[in-house]
C-alpha cells in the first residue's frame, strides 16, 4: 500500500468536513431548502473577496471564469493589454483572440514579474485600451504580480478595467477587491478554496458592470448579467452544482474560523519554508522575483529532467506535485503549499524531493532541507 499526498497547485486536498458535507443527500437546486445554501455561499464569497459587490458562482473550471470575463465586458475589436509572463498569461491572449479582441502584449521572461510602470506606459501610449488582463499568481512560474500597484494605475482610466485571474492566488494572497479597485476578480474551487474542481467565481465591480452593458460579444452559458439576476434570487441561471456549493459553505466556514489574515500568514509561512529548504538542498528557484505564496517553482539540476523528478515523487513516494508547463517543461518542477496545507505537508514534500534527488544521483545530504523547514515551521 502507498499513501498518497496531493501537493499540486490544483486540485488541492479537500478537508474532511467538506467531504462529509458534500456526501449529504442531494437537494434540488430550485427547491426552497437550497435558497439559504446559495445565500450563505454568496455572502461568504463577498467576505473572501473583500467586496460589497456580487461574486458570481459559475459551474465551470476557472478557465470558464476567464472566458466569461472576456465575452461579458468587451466587444470584437476592443483593444486589450495582456500581461504575458507564463502559461496562463498566454491563455489570456488565446481567449481574447478567440473573441476577436485586438491585443497588445507586455511579454515578460518566465520567472519574472511585470513592472507596474510598464502597464502605465502602455495605457498612456494607447488610450483606446479597454481591458488589462493579468494573473495574480502565475501558476506556471511561481510568480506573484503586484496587483495592488497595477490596480492603482488602471483605476485612473475611466475607459479601462482591470481583469485579474486570481485562480491560484485566492486565500494565499491578500486581494482587496474594493479597496484596491480591482474590477473583475476570478477564482476557482480547486485551489485555495479547498474544493474539487467544478466551480468558478467572478467578482465584478460597478465599473465593470457598465462595460457589460456595452458588450457585443456572443454569450449564452457564460452570461454574467443573467447570472447576476439569478443570484439576486439565490439561484444560478442553469443547474446549480448543489454538492459543490454545500462544500463551498463548509470551506468558507473553516476559513472564517481561521481568519483571512491568518490564512494569508499560513500560506506565506509555508512558502518561505519551502523556498529556504530547497535552497539548503542546493537547488535554485526558477522564480527570479516576487515569489507566489501558492506554489514554488524549482529549477531542476543540470542534466536532470524536471519531469522525471515530478514523476518519481509520484511513482516512488506517492507525492503528486507538478511538472513544468510550456517552455518550462522538463526544466522545472513545482511544489504547492495551497489550500488545505500545513506544516507537515511542507516537510513531507521536502523529504520526498531529497529522496528522489538522491535516488537520481544528485549529491544531496538527506535532511539538509528538512531540517531548515523544521526550524522555520516550529511553533
Amino acid at each position: 500500500m502507498m499513501k498518497r499526498y496531493l501537493l499540486a497547485p490544483g486540485p488541492t486536498p479537500v478537508p474532511p468536513e467538506a467531504l462529509l458535507a458534500m456526501a449529504m443527500p442531494i437537494i434540488h437546486h430550485r427547491a426552497p431548502d437550497f435558497l439559504p445554501v446559495l445565500d450563505s455561499a454568496k455572502k461568504g464569497l463577498q467576505w473572501l473577496y473583500q467586496t460589497k459587490n456580487d461574486v458570481l458562482i459559475i459551474c465551470s473550471t476557472g478557465t470558464g471564469g476567464m472566458v466569461g470575463s472576456v465575452n461579458n465586458f468587451f466587444s470584437p475589436g476592443d483593444r486589450a493589454l495582456v500581461i504575458n509572463a507564463g502559461n496562463f498569461g498566454e491563455r489570456w491572449t488565446k481567449i481574447c483572440k478567440a473573441y476577436n479582441l485586438s491585443i497588445e502584449e507586455i511579454k515578460i521572461d518566465w520567472g519574472f514579474s511585470v513592472k507596474p510602470e510598464d502597464v502605465e506606459a502602455a495605457l498612456k501610449k494607447d488610450p483606446s485600451i479597454k481591458g488589462v488582463f493579468v494573473q495574480a499568481s502565475e501558476t506556471s512560474t511561481g510568480v506573484y504580480h503586484d496587483i495592488r500597484a497595477i490596480a492603482s494605475i488602471v483605476r485612473k482610466y475611466d475607459n479601462a478595467i482591470l481583469v485579474v485571474d486570481a485562480i491560484s492566488a485566492l486565500v494565499a494572497h491578500d486581494l482587496k477587491m474594493d479597496e484596491w479597485g480591482i474590477d473583475v476578480l476570478i477564482g476557482g474551487s480547486q485551489k485555495g478554496l479547498m474544493l474539487p474542481p467544478g466551480l468558478a467565481f467572478v467578482g465584478v465591480s460597478e465599473k465593470a458592470w457598465k462595460f457589460a452593458e456595452a458588450s457585443k460579444s456572443p454569450k449564452f452559458y457564460f452570461n454574467f448579467k443573467k447570472e447576476r439576476e439569478s443570484l439576486a434570487k439565490n439561484q444560478t441561471s442553469f443547474t446549480s452544482p448543489v454538492s459543490l456549493i454545500i462544500g463551498l459553505n463548509e470551506c468558507l466556514r473553516l476559513l472564517q474560523a481561521e481568519g483571512l489574515d491568518n490564512a494569508f500568514r499560513r500560506h506565506a509561512r509555508l512558502a518561505h519554508a519551502t523556498r529556504e529548504a530547497i535552497k539548503a538542498i542546493g537547488l535554485d528557484m526558477f522564480t527570479k522575483e516576487s515569489p507566489s505564496n501558492s506554489v514554488t517553482a524549482i529549477s531542476a539540476p543540470k542534466d536532470i529532467d524536471g519531469q522525471e523528478i515530478y514523476k518519481n515523487l509520484r511513482v516512488k513516494y506517492g507525492i503528486t506535485a507538478a511538472g513544468g508547463q510550456g517552455q518550462a517543461k522538463g526544466k522545472i518542477f513545482r511544489i504547492a503549499h495551497l489550500g488545505y496545507a500545513g506544516t507537515f505537508d511542507t516537510i513531507t514534500a521536502i523529504a520526498g524531493v531529497e529522496m528522489v534527488l538522491k535516488g537520481m544521483g544528485y549529491p544531496v545530504k538527506l535532511g539538509a532541507g528538512v531540517s531548515v523547514a523544521q526550524e522555520l515551521l516550529m511553533v
